[in-house]
Formats: C-alpha cells, sequence, structure tokens
C-alpha cells in the first residue's frame, strides 16, 4: 500500500517543458484504494495468498541489490524490493488513472534465506513465471468481477 522510490534517472512526469507548468500531485497513499480493494477481493475469490499492506522499495536495476542495500532498504520499512513500480504509479496519479501493484516474490533478497550466498537466477526466473500464473488467476477473477 505505500512504495518508496529509489530511481534515479527515469521520466518521472508528464508536465516537463516550458510548455507544460509543473504540476504537483498528492501522493500521500500512491495506490488507488478501490482498486486494491477490488484486487483483494479478486485475489480471495482466485484462492490466491495476498499481503493487504506493506512498503514496496522501487530500485533502479536491472542488477539485483548487494546485501547491504537489502540491509538498508528494510531499515528504511520496505518489506518487499523491485525494480518496477516507479515512475509508474506517479504517472498514473498525474493522468488520475487508478493504479495499483500485484507483486510477485521471487526471491529472499540477497544475503537472506536461500540468497543469503548468492541468487541463483534460474530459481528466480521459475519463480516468477510460477507467480506470474498466480497473478493471471487474480487479474482473471478482478476482470469477471468488474463485467469485462
Amino acid at each position: 500500500d505505500q512504495i518508496i522510490d529509489y530511481t534515479h534517472g527515469r521520466k518521472h512526469t508528464f508536465f516537463e517543458g516550458r510548455d507544460k507548468p509543473v504540476t504537483h500531485i498528492d501522493f500521500t497513499h500512491p495506490y488507488s484504494e478501490p482498486l486494491r480493494w477490488r484486487i483483494m477481493a479478486a485475489a480471495k475469490s482466485a484462492n490466491e495468498p495476498i499481503m493487504h499492506t506493506g512498503v514496496y522499495a522501487a530500485t533502479q536495476g536491472p542488477r539485483l541489490e548487494t546485501a547491504a542495500e537489502i540491509n538498508r532498504l528494510e531499515r528504511d520499512g520496505a518489506a518487499m524490493v523491485g525494480m518496477t513500480g516507479m515512475p509508474e504509479a506517479g504517472l498514473a496519479r498525474e493522468l488520475k488513472l487508478d493504479y495499483a501493484a500485484i507483486a510477485v516474490v521471487a526471491n529472499q533478497a540477497a544475503g537472506r534465506g536461500d540468497s543469503r550466498e548468492a541468487e541463483e537466477m534460474d530459481a528466480i526466473y521459475k519463480t516468477l513465471e510460477l507467480g506470474m500464473n498466480r497473478v493471471r488467476n487474480i487479474l482473471d477473477k478482478l476482470v469477471a468481477q468488474n463485467g469485462r
């Protein structure tokens, strides 16, 4: 339900240039609450477990984080780390579009659990593939709930 942006060098606004005045957006709650609740209902209907709250740390990528970076992100309050979500969430807010995230946990992060010594990329890709099947299951229910 929250995001911390650690990215850099990405276009973060549609409002750049002489013909586009700076436009500030309220980003207190970066995700659309009504959409989040619909996603959670769809996950329940699909019998897919889902976390309702948590802080997502959006990192630059494409490299994975170091163990020290993961420790810092945890101290910052992050429960999940990934490379997407920003600037998408802010851009969606600028356009007044509902936006929410369904994130897949693909590994325990550098220095943690099975990733204590190194990240096994093959295992990450396999987990992502399984996770994306679960996401599609949730999205199928979400679309069905909205009658489309």
